[in-house]
């Protein structure tokens, strides 16, 4: 997943203990003006270089990050917020190698307590341009903690969403049709977690996501959050499963479920992306007009479903995915 590798980012005053620390050990190692001047490069090095390593660390947002993964970044940070952050912490890392290279020339240039003095006053403003960027660093510290635990959903591989009111048998469905290694997230817009699952056809590996909290209830009772988290998942499929319940045992009425239904495949159906109709428990109640019938808790029509997916994907490895044209 692109935001699981970046590492820990370091606050501003741990950046200052760290490159002042190593500055002292390197200048009790010489003398006179190498000592100060050795001083001053290590300081700078070590600030300039953690300042631009937190920043080279992440993903390009303008390039690198697909729709899906920088739409639901969106919906759980303020991307343009992290990208000025990131933008502050690299000036920081020029600012302070500028800083460097001046008193460098300044400490050569210098008698030895002269020199002294060039250093502590670069010491000074060094640790003031972190001071400055110390909100940014958090920031950044934040969003990343935030984003690194989303799960491994891969843009690159055919995706089928699984939609519906709650307690229709999404989950259930998901975890007959998938291996045993289904991940289970919990984003800040959802406290009951986001599952996805993963299946294998004709050496094909098919992504198949469950969102409860999103794609579970009409639009006007989500919140800007969960609306946004919703147009990532616009990005990522390639089809979309939407189960009823013509029962009604799930709790809510018929009519209810097909609005929803509507309202999911007049979204889906803007990016050309194919909605399938499936009723589950049809061993209770067939009475809907749906593209398929099944039953997840005798097997009935299950597999036929999943095939139906796949032939709606429509997946051709060769030719790049409607949603990175």
């Amino acid at each position: 997943m692109i935001f699981e590798g970046l590492p820990t980012t370091p606050r501003s005053a741990e950046l200052v203990d760290k490159a002042f620390s190593r500055a002292s050990r390197a200048g009790r190692a010489k003398h006179g003006h190498d000592a100060q001047e050795s001083m001053l490069r290590t300081a700078g090095n070590v600030l300039s270089d953690n300042l631009e390593n937190v920043v080279v660390s992440w993903p390009d947002f303008g390039f690198d990050v697909d729709p899906f993964y920088y739409e639901l970044a969106d919906a759980i940070v303020d991307v343009d917020r992290l990208r000025q952050a990131l933008s502050q912490v690299m000036w920081a890392s020029r600012q302070v190698e500028s800083l460097r290279d001046e008193y460098t020339t300044k400490v050569r240039n210098a008698n030895l307590e002269t020199a002294r003095k060039h250093r502590k006053q670069a010491f000074a403003r060094m640790a003031d341009v972190m001071e400055q960027i110390e909100a940014d660093l958090r920031y950044v510290g934040d969003a990343r903690d935030a984003l690194r635990d989303l799960p491994d959903v891969r843009p690159d591989e055919p995706a089928i969403v699984v939609a519906g009111y709650p307690n229709v048998g999404k989950s259930s469905f998901v975890n007959r049709v998938t291996r045993a290694d289904n991940e289970i997230a919990h984003y800040p817009f959802t406290t009951r977690g986001v599952h996805v699952g993963h299946f294998d056809r004709d050496r094909i590996r098919y992504q198949i996501i469950d969102t409860p909290g999103l794609l579970d209830r009409p639009a006007e009772d989500r919140n800007d959050i969960e609306r946004q988290a919703v147009s990532a998942l616009e990005h990522l499929g390639d089809a979309v499963i939407f189960v009823v319940d013509a029962s009604g045992a799930c709790g809510y009425p018929l009519s209810a479920q097909l609005a929803l239904r509507d309202a999911v495949a007049a979204r889906f159906r803007e990016r050309d992306v194919p909605v399938l109709t499936v009723n589950n428990k049809c061993d209770r109640s067939r009475d809907v007009d749906a593209d398929h019938q099944m039953s997840v808790e005798t097997g009935e029509g299950v597999d036929g479903v999943l095939d139906a997916a796949v032939d709606a994907v429509a997946w051709r490895p060769d030719v790049p995915p409607s949603r990175q044209e």
